[in-house]
């Protein structure tokens, strides 16, 4: 039996995401002939940003070797702070919220790198407090935010400009932020030489207990920037209202190619993999699939992602 040509394999294996996006794309235009008018996909523009903006700090923490479970968490956080200071600060809220979402960040990695505990367990312990925070502070109830303070604060979250909606704006900015941040600066570089050997990162002097805590705030920060988003989108804030994120946010930054042990990848990949999971999305709404059990799906993908991306030969003793 012929084999395929080990360069044209490593393509293919490379492209993977992106073939596999275009194939959503062309199964579900067949069963939805409408799929790709204009304004059904700047619809799902639009609300794939959200996804890929928690997505898109996540992955310098995937760059380390690390993961971050407190995202969900850290975005409804961030979604009661604002809906609560708004009528007093008005824009100041998103302000406070997302330094708030920063700080929680830099928790996370202090508490990983001084006690030197796994980066899920600190997330873990971190998202919990998050979380109670927020349940404590809005009452465990949805906090309203009315259209005028919304309009008035809040307008880059909702609304168009130019035809295009805001929310898909904003994802360019995050993606052109990110993509600076991790090809153009010391942050990124270091981030990369981490996730690719630390021992070997030390040893040629990146202060390895500094890069991690402003990953884990960068990581937090754009959590929080997109639960300020899921806010204004949606009128209010609300200690559940990022529930469903971690799991379509990690999947979205494994499957779209960025190592699991860390040193390889970006935010390019991270683009590709928040939309072929907001296109499985709603290729799994067309065909009937609740959101609980589209869980079980985006489960299924990411231990497949895992499986076959998983780098072995980093990692002698899986536990």
């Amino acid at each position: 039996m012929p084999q395929l040509n080990p360069s044209l394999a490593a393509k293919l294996r490379d492209n993977a995401p992106f073939l596999a996006l275009i194939v959503l794309y062309v199964l579900i235009e067949i069963a939805q002939p409408s799929f790709l008018a204009p304004s059904t996909q700047l619809g799902l523009l639009a609300d794939s940003s959200t996804l890929f903006i928690m997505a898109a700090g996540t992955t310098f923490v995937v760059l380390l070797g690390s993961i971050d479970l407190s995202l969900q968490s850290v975005a409804s956080l961030a979604s009661v702070i604002v809906a609560m200071l708004l009528p007093r600060y008005g824009a100041m809220a998103a302000v406070v919220a997302l330094a708030a979402s920063f700080g929680i960040g830099l928790l996370s990695g202090l508490i990983q790198t001084m006690l030197r505990i796994p980066s899920f367990i600190a997330t873990l312990a971190v998202g919990g407090i998050a979380s109670a925070a927020a349940l404590t502070l809005s009452g465990t109830r949805s906090i309203a935010i009315s259209d005028e303070m919304r309009n008035a604060s809040l307008g880059w979250t909702t609304g168009t400009s130019f035809g295009v909606p805001h929310e898909i704006l904003l994802g360019v900015a995050v993606f052109a932020f990110c993509l600076f941040l991790h090809r153009s600066t010391v942050f990124g570089r270091h981030a990369d030489a981490i996730g690719a050997g630390e021992p070997a990162a030390i040893a040629s002097g990146v202060r390895v207990w500094v890069t991690k805590c402003l990953v884990f705030g960068t990581s937090s920060f754009f959590a929080g920037l997109a639960g300020v988003v899921m806010a204004g989108r949606l009128g209010s804030g609300s200690p559940t209202l990022a529930d469903q994120f971690l799991l379509p946010a990690i999947a979205a930054v494994i499957v779209g190619g960025t190592a699991l042990t860390g040193g390889a990848g970006g935010i390019g990949r991270t683009l590709v993999g928040a939309l072929l999971v907001s296109v499985a999305r709603v290729g799994m709404t067309f065909v009937g699939i609740s959101v609980f059990a589209q869980q079980i799906v985006f489960g299924l993908i990411l231990i497949v992602a895992v499986t076959v991306a998983f780098d072995r030969s980093k990692v002698l003793v899986i536990k």
